[in-house]
């Protein structure tokens, strides 16, 4: 495997594959790699010739300077695990690469409707952030497909209308979540848990699937699932910022006769913020 710090490099290598009619699939991680990522970069492995791994973790998108300091950074662990799945390249840009000239006047992509739900009313600036750095990589390696997990489900649903928006001639794939032998969604932000934490952690999927169970069920309103979940992490010590049924086409709200769902969740737990969500389809 090839690591390589510049965008000049990367065109060259990508430049190169493209003589030899190759297609190219892109993996954009922050680092920290488990093997939900590593499914990612075999998922791209099924669908195209090379796969380019980016590992860069964007200060853009991070609202909180000390969430952006405390951000494991794992980058010798990162590629030992990605040589020994066989990616082609590594691309880890520092951040002067990504912005040479600075942050603060840089140009920006905003996806609207983002900050008004979900994680955007708590991370204000976020999905700038991701919408900005995801066109940029996109730009940088020109690939064919990237590969996106399903866990960032509203992320996900971001880079597609982006894409869709900016018409942009690129398949964006959604792989699903990964998930620990208890269920627990894999994250990087899950080794902050303590050992407590870890076990209790495996209650916000089991919540999730209980409330797809009481949709499929049909005997209480939207409105009635969420605040049983919401008050049922909450008895469990969780401090959930949300648990909202909404409509997987558009993110909207979902209302009675909506069938294609996501159930999305986002709660503390001690002093880690985690995510998931699962798809009910009532159709």
């Amino acid at each position: 495997m090839q690591r390589i710090e510049t965008t000049s490099s990367l065109r060259a290598q990508v430049k190169a594959w493209r003589k030899n009619n190759k297609t190219v699939a892109f993996v954009p991680t922050m680092g920290s790699l488990h093997k939900g990522h590593l499914s990612l970069v075999n998922k791209a492995k099924e669908l195209a010739d090379h796969v380019v791994v980016s590992i860069f973790v964007n200060p853009l998108q991070f609202d909180d300077k000390a969430d952006l300091t405390a951000y494991p950074r794992t980058i010798d662990s990162d590629i030992q695990k990605l040589t020994s799945i066989d990616c082609d390249t590594v691309f880890t840009p520092s951040v002067n690469v990504m912005y040479p000239h600075g942050m603060v006047t840089h140009t920006n992509v905003t996806v609207p409707n983002m900050d008004d739900k979900l994680c955007g009313l708590k991370r204000p600036g976020h999905f700038d952030g991701v919408g900005t750095v995801v066109i940029k990589f996109f730009n940088i390696v020109q690939p064919d497909l990237a590969v996106f997990g399903e866990k960032d489900y509203q992320q996900l649903f971001l880079i597609k209308k982006m894409v869709t928006d900016l018409n942009l001639a690129i398949d964006i794939v959604g792989s699903p979540t990964f998930r620990e032998r208890n269920g627990l969604a894999m994250s990087s932000r899950n080794q902050h848990l303590s050992d407590d934490e870890y076990d209790r952690a495996a209650e916000i999927y089991q919540t999730l699937q209980t409330s797809k169970l009481q949709l499929e069920e049909g005997k209480l309103s939207f409105s009635e699932i969420e605040k049983l979940a919401l008050t049922h992490l909450q008895k469990l010590n969780f401090d959930p910022d949300y648990i909202d049924i909404r409509r997987a086409d558009d993110l909207e709200r979902a209302h009675a006769g909506d069938k294609n769902l996501r159930i999305l969740v986002a709660t503390g737990i001690g002093k880690t913020r985690l995510i998931d969500n699962i798809a009910c389809n009532l159709a």
